[in-house]
């Protein structure tokens, strides 16, 4: 019986080595190209819509770590079943790292925008994987007694020597590619070297009453580090603002290309918008509120002059992500902008710096593209988009929602008066009235503070006079045209969840 673990560490090392080169070739020469960011771009394309939902349900913000990490122990594991099958019957694992290889290559080449270059790591490190396992296999065998050589041609710490520098020498390269890589420490530089220029039209001042002193209330303002997070780069694009270029062409009149000095010098404005994720399940928290600083969308399209028959915009981001924005949304009154400011500080990186679309009223899969960089003008029976390509609903209007964020789901507090306070929003419309339901009685109206705009979310709290005993508190709004929020349940696909929030308290 062939040993299993010596084997193993020689495919596992081959891996660490072919992944290793590959991201540094990536680095150096094609940044679009990380054999691990590519396949990991095509896990995300390829699984199905239910599954990326239980990812985001499960894990939040925390979904791409765990998707990257999930692919290193993959790779791992396949690695050493690699290294053990080569132990048995040479070339089987080497032919397995070849077909692993390939599926690299075919992901890099099937990303939008992908070049030839952009497959090269990926055959860099299978050529690598396979010629360092040949190199390991050979060695291992050499440490098995014979005939010839009883005491063996190589000695066993001399294999396991050379498999574990193989291995720390890959996981090393892994390291420096994923650093160098993109150009993130260069964006990064340029963004705390960039001073926001003054807005030419600041925001109104946010109202006194807008905000209740609750504590574990969600603050009205969202702090950048707390804002939430959704998107499929694995990889955040490190851009150069003074290569940055918006091309607007398509069904207009006149095609525009801006750059960031010039979108600079136009006269910026400052709005309150709270963004939300489509995929927000009912109480959920993808959804933030931001100050930004931009410029309207709505007159880059007047000077770029629209054909009667467009009906949409498709927006692309630096990294080929796109999203299908319908065209009224970008030219009606609302402050739709391409944002360059987050709360008083340059966009972070993360965040879509050096510009981004910030859409009042829409799910942000229709909106919201960070490090966008193409407006395409065109109509929806003629272009499609990343998530509507899913199965996702062409327009993704935001739907009137409420939240319960004090007390918290499952907590105990003591009897008497305790309060009870969250967030409502219709972005775009507006909330006019919150109410509260403690178990089956009747809906009580809940204060509700000032509003900032119909573009933002409103704080509310109700003074509840608890009894002991185990209950169940509900919440629902009303928004501005009198609409009630729906009790009906809904998923999230294809266009936003429904329903009441609900959690379950012990009063002692």
């Amino acid at each position: 019986m062939v040993s299993f673990w010596r084997p193993a560490a020689t495919g596992v090392a081959s891996i660490l080595a072919g992944v290793g080169a590959g991201e540094l070739v990536s680095s150096l020469f094609a940044q679009n190209g990380s054999p691990v960011l590519v396949v990991g771009a095509a896990v995300i394309d390829l699984v199905p819509g239910w599954l990326k939902e239980a990812v985001i349900s499960v894990f939040g913000t925390q979904d791409k770590t765990v998707l990257i990490v999930s692919l290193a122990l993959v790779l791992l594991i396949a690695g050493a079943l690699a290294g053990w099958l080569e132990s048995l019957r040479p070339p089987v694992g080497r032919i397995l790292i070849a077909l692993g290889g390939a599926l690299g290559v075919l992901a890099a080449l099937t990303r939008s925008g992908a070049s030839v270059l952009d497959a090269v790591p990926s055959a860099v490190a299978a050529i690598v994987a396979i010629l360092v396992l040949g190199a390991l296999a050979r060695m291992l065998r050499g440490t098995a007694p014979t005939r010839v050589a009883p005491s063996g041609a190589v000695s066993r710490r001399r294999f396991l020597v050379a498999t574990g520098a193989t291995a720390a020498g890959g996981a090393i390269a892994v390291a420096i590619g994923q650093v160098v890589s993109s150009g993130y420490r260069a964006a990064a530089a340029a963004r705390a070297a960039f001073h926001l220029p003054k807005a030419a039209v600041a925001a109104p001042p946010i109202p006194a009453g807008a905000s209740f002193d609750i504590a574990g209330l969600s603050p009205i303002i969202t702090p950048n580090a707390d804002f939430y997070r959704i998107d499929t780069a694995l990889q955040i694009p490190g851009i150069d603002p003074s290569t940055w270029r918006l091309r607007i062409h398509g069904l207009v009149e006149d095609e525009i290309e801006l750059s960031f000095a010039e979108l600079l010098k136009l006269p910026l404005e400052e709005s309150i918008t709270t963004l939300t994720c489509v995929s927000n399940e009912v109480g959920g928290n993808l959804i933030s509120n931001a100050t930004w600083l931009g410029y309207p969308i709505r007159h880059l399209l007047a000077r770029a002059k629209p054909k009667s028959n467009a009906d949409m915009v498709l927006s692309k981001s630096q990294d080929g992500w796109t999203a299908s924005t319908p065209i009224e949304a970008l030219t009606d009154e609302r402050n739709a902008i391409l944002a360059v400011g987050m709360n008083g500080q340059p966009l972070p990186l993360e965040h879509g710096y050096p510009v981004r679309m910030v859409v009042p009223g829409l799910y942000g899969y229709v909106s919201a593209t960070k490090w966008v960089v193409d407006l395409e003008v065109t109509r929806f029976d003629r272009a499609t988009s990343y998530w509507t390509d899913r199965g996702w609903s062409q327009r993704g209007p935001v739907k009137l929602e409420s939240r319960i964020d004090v007390p918290a789901a499952g907590r105990q507090v003591t009897a008497g008066t305790v309060a009870i306070a969250g967030v409502a929003w219709s972005q775009h419309v507006g909330v006019s009235a919150v109410h509260v339901q403690i178990d089956d009685g009747p809906w009580e109206q809940a204060d509700i503070a000032d509003a900032i705009s119909v573009d933002t979310w409103r704080q509310w709290k109700y003074a509840w006079n608890a009894e002991k005993g185990r209950h169940t508190i509900r919440v629902r709004a009303t928004d501005a045209k009198g609409r009630v929020q729906t009790s009906a349940v809904a998923d999230v696909v294809p266009n936003g969840a429904t329903g009441l929030h609900q959690i379950s308290v012990t009063v002692s």
